[in-house]
């Protein structure tokens, strides 16, 4: 955990109230988790905000900013914007806890709190599922094919033609 040091929070002698973070993240965050990327050339700025507690911290973290895509369509590069808010409540108790995905109890002893996890969690939650370059988002023959080959609602008949065997079987069973 020594190479995400630089994303603790050392609330311990912080004054119950508000407080604001800054930070800047690029490639070499996004190095620190070595796991492969979606995306690359992130210039992402990530603003935090703490309101310490006597008895819990409320983390507001908001992210921002832009990342380089591959398309996936036409495999060209694109510069996409990001954006993307976490709450998190910590509280204290015994060990650390991170089951639930709101709430985070850290031990009673810690005096900060780390959130390179939480950065990096809402950066690569903010990146879109389809990468469609703007090119050819704004391109009329894609859109006609985006028409052509995607579903269709379901029109329902108005009235349902039935099989005449399946009357004929609802017949001898009304009359039993």
């Amino acid at each position: 955990m020594d190479r995400f040091r630089n994303y603790d929070i050392a609330f311990s002698g912080l004054k119950t109230g508000k407080h604001d973070f800054k930070f800047e993240i690029n490639k070499e965050f996004f190095d620190l988790f070595e796991t492969e990327q979606e995306f690359f050339n992130p210039k992402i700025s990530v603003d935090v905000h703490l309101d310490k507690h006597t008895t819990f911290l409320e983390f507001f973290i908001n992210v921002s900013g832009t990342v380089q895509l591959i398309c996936d369509i036409s495999t060209d590069e694109f510069s996409e914007n990001i954006m993307n808010d976490l709450k998190i409540l910590v509280k204290f108790g015994e060990e650390y806890d991170d089951s639930n995905e709101d709430i985070i109890t850290i031990p009673q002893k810690d005096s900060d709190f780390n959130i390179a996890n939480l950065i990096y969690e809402a950066v690569v939650l903010s990146i879109p599922m389809k990468k469609v370059a703007p090119s050819v988002r704004d391109n009329d023959e894609y859109e006609k094919l985006l028409e052509k080959y995607s579903p269709k609602p379901i029109e329902e008949e108005e009235e349902q033609s039935t099989d005449p065997r399946w009357e004929a079987l609802k017949k001898l069973k009304d009359n039993n």
